[in-house]
């Protein structure tokens, strides 16, 4: 089919002319030997019904069928065909055609039809999309993505060797349906419409018309149209197709989940983006809703959960830092495509813990999140609801450090600082101004009391700042500035700061004397001249860590070395649960020296909080040990969605439980043995209760394993109370998913694709459900199966 006919041809062409040969035996009553414009077939006015446009196969025999139009006012047996509204998405480097759902099918139709001269917007798929009718454009809301077209589809083609049905252009379109009017009308098929492109349409009755590709080249030998390749089949009406039109999104939003990805800019084993990887877990979450709570759909009670995706990898690989191609230029030329993925992806670790290009991630996110927080409020005005974050590998570690570092305050006060707050206290001339950015005005007046100012602080150690009672976090940031503001101040002098060995030179090839850097013992005349060797903006240091402000660790508010020492943003709102997927936080903290969380810690702003893990997942780490560090306390199983344990998991249960009655029976044969040997007491097993057997007893003891994930609060481990901590209200904290059936044989074949399947885990889509609905009040409900 030729550009401007087929489904991705966006040209516009002069409406073109169609020839029309009748194939049939029988003469035509009414002489059609062409179809044009001018006719004006289709006439918005024209009094007849929707329907679907298929009429009988039979029908009035030719000497009749005048005396049926002269003498009786029947209706006709045309009917206009509905339209609905399809948007073009890429995939594969091919279009392909989706339809919207009916709601928002019938919003567009409406808009057109109101619409004038003046373009018309239409908010559709919840909102999270832009449609201008006029434009036939689709625009995202939330995130950067090109505009898809739009199509208002009436007639529909498929190939031999397609899967799905595509839409003609709307010109095509309208004049196939020109002729099938005239064809139902007049009933007269068996018509043949050669358009100029090449195209031949036949129309052999109402339920068989086939479109023909025009004569190539070389088969200009080729005579008829059955000689040619093979024929589409065309379809009229979406309602005579096989589309799998989507259902339309509850209006009310409940519960709106800010999703923040790791290291990459592909979230899944198939590459794909974040903003596809949310779209999944959307749907995911919406077809959960139906099953498991239905009856609060129809009592009106459960609307939906939004999900809105963080990016932050491409500003951080953007032109504005540059850190791109600063790494391309010391990259080696071999294995690229390795390479390439290194640095696109394995690096992202290690920018996190610079102070340089940690505080353009955590501004980021912190900014997007805010960003996208404001708009969705602008939109949604009377939206009510909570707000969550989720954070998948390094997204949940960022997140951590964010929500570690909110202030608690006057709520919108602080939060409108944390947004007009310069990133940098290091530009400051006074102390008031440096605490200020720094966070720490509450320590103003202690330093005021003994006539400290910038200058005479930058000449305090610890111990000065200790001997004025400034707690440990505090005291560890003002420490922080005070070495950046030394190393700032002897760069702007023209100190260049080197490794042991290494000096820094004049340029010979350079009228002034720009460094250059060379390596052995150089005169003590050479290091004299040295100039400005780093950037006014970027001053090379060592990696400085910060203590906590808040008592994550000890009690007494002081703990080991935690996050990277930045400026940390304030969030616009205070989340009600921050859920990590697939988290390194735990390696994290012991990495950075943490020991132990105490158990009273909370997050300042957040008091819920969700380690969820596959068990075969290679980066994931547990939070709860460094909690309850003398407990061997399993974590909670999370069950299917379709209820109960898999099946080959509760087969390995039985098992081990076969075995372990097995063991003690032997073990209780060999006791009495023993004894009756010896004849000296020894220590029994434990007895088993009247009515319970080995195996019964063997249950219990195993159960004080894997917990059911409906379990709240502390927890039974082996006869004794085990607090979890405050992280997540006294609740259990870590979450393992139940592997698949073929995931079990080999946990390494499966290991890196369990560390990016959260994405279209039903299991965890349930769970943030059950989260978001019980403080609804709202109760789950298991579908029977």
């Amino acid at each position: 089919m030729s550009e401007g006919l087929g489904p991705e041809g966006g040209h516009s062409q002069p409406t073109p002319t169609i020839t029309v040969q009748d194939l049939s035996d029988r003469p035509a009553h009414t002489p059609l030997d062409r179809i044009t414009p001018a006719h004006t077939l289709l006439d918005g006015n024209t009094p007849v019904e929707q329907g679907s446009g298929v009429v009988e196969e039979t029908s009035p025999s030719s000497t009749s069928s005048f005396e049926l139009v002269d003498m009786e006012p029947a209706p006709p047996l045309y009917q206009p065909v509905q339209p609905h509204w399809f948007y073009c998405r890429r995939v594969d480097s091919k279009d392909v055609w989706l339809p919207f759902s009916r709601e928002d099918s019938e919003r567009l139709e409406q808009a057109l039809s109101t619409a004038g001269e003046e373009e018309v917007v239409v908010a559709v798929e919840g909102e999270r999309y832009d449609v201008r009718v006029r434009e036939r454009q689709r625009y995202a809301v939330y995130w950067e993505q090109g505009p898809s077209e739009v199509r208002r589809c009436t007639w529909f083609y498929k190939g031999d060797k397609d899967t799905r049905y595509m839409p003609y252009p709307e010109e095509f379109s309208t004049n196939l349906e020109e002729a099938y009017m005239i064809a139902v009308t007049l009933d007269e098929w068996k018509r043949k419409l050669d358009f100029p492109s090449g195209e031949t349409v036949i129309l052999h009755n109402p339920k068989l018309i086939m479109q023909y590709q025009p004569i190539t080249l070389q088969d200009e030998w080729v005579s008829s149209p059955s000689e040619q390749t093979r024929p589409r089949t065309v379809k009229r009406g979406v309602d005579n197709i096989t589309a799998e039109i989507p259902d339309g999104e509850p209006e009310t939003i409940d519960h709106l989940v800010f999703m923040v990805h790791g290291i990459g800019p592909a979230c899944d084993i198939r590459f794909r983006s974040i903003i596809q990887c949310v779209n999944d877990f959307r749907s995911a979450s919406l077809s959960l809703l139906g099953s498991h709570y239905r009856r609060g759909q129809e009592e009106g009670r459960v609307g939906r959960v939004e999900f809105l995706p963080v990016n932050w990898h491409s500003a951080l690989h953007g032109d504005a830092t540059g850190v791109d191609e600063d790494i391309q230029r010391i990259t080696l030329p071999s294995i690229s495509r390795l390479r390439h993925f290194t640095n696109d992806t394995l690096l992202d670790l290690f920018f996190y813990n610079s102070p340089t290009y940690c505080q353009t991630i955590v501004d980021t996110v912190a900014s997007e999140v805010n960003k996208l927080h404001s708009l969705f409020k602008h939109r949604h005005p009377e939206f009510t609801g909570a707000v969550s974050v989720v954070g998948h590998s390094l997204g949940s570690l960022i997140l951590f450090d964010l929500l570690t570092n909110q202030k608690t305050g006057s709520g919108e006060a602080d939060r409108d600082e944390g947004r007009n707050r310069d990133p940098c206290p290091l530009t400051c001339d006074a102390l008031e101004q440096a605490l200020c950015r720094m966070g720490l005005q509450e320590h103003l007046a202690t330093l005021q009391s003994v006539d400290l100012d910038l200058d005479s602080l930058a000449m305090c150690d610890e111990t000065d700042l200790t001997e004025l009672g400034i707690p440990l976090g505090p005291r560890k940031k003002i420490l922080s500035f005070i070495r950046k503001r030394h190393f700032l101040q002897e760069g702007r002098q023209g100190t260049v700061l080197l490794a042991p060995g290494m000096q820094a030179l004049p340029d010979p090839s350079e009228d002034s004397p720009s460094p250059t850097v060379s390596f052995g013992n150089q005169s003590s005349e050479a290091s004299a001249r040295r100039q400005q060797f780093l950037r006014a903006q970027s001053i090379t240091s060592a990696v400085d860590y910060e203590y906590f402000d808040v008592g994550i660790g000890q009690t007494n508010g002081g703990i080991a070395k935690g996050q990277v020492s930045i400026n940390y943003p304030q969030l616009a709102f205070h989340p009600q649960t921050f859920f990590a997927f697939g988290s390194p936080i735990g390696m994290f903290l012991t990495v950075r020296g943490l020991k132990r969380i105490d158990p009273n810690y909370t997050f300042p702003t957040c008091k819920n909080f969700y380690n969820i893990y596959h068990p075969f997942d290679p980066v994931a780490y547990r939070i709860e040990p460094m909690i309850v560090s003398e407990s061997d306390l399993e974590p909670m199983l999370i069950p299917h969605h379709k209820g109960r344990k898999r099946m080959h998991l509760e087969l390995k249960e039985s098992l081990t439980r076969m075995s372990t009655d097995l063991k003690n029976n032997v073990l209780g044969s060999f006791r009495t043995a023993w004894q009756s040997l010896v004849r000296m007491p020894v220590a029994a097993l434990p007895p088993v209760e009247d009515g319970e057997t080995t195996a019964e007893r063997s249950l219990q003891e195993t159960e004080s394993g894997h917990e059911e994930v409906e379990s709240p609060g502390s927890v039974e481990d082996k006869g004794r109370q085990v607090k979890v901590g405050m992280l997540n209200g006294g609740r259990r904290i870590d979450y393992v998913l139940q592997e698949a059936p073929i995931e079990s044989f080999n946990e390494y074949l499966f290991a890196i694709q369990s560390h990016l399947c959260y994405w279209e885990s039903e299991d965890t889509a349930l769970l943030l459900l059950k989260e978001i609905y019980d403080k609804l009040g709202v109760a789950f409900e298991q579908p029977q199966q």
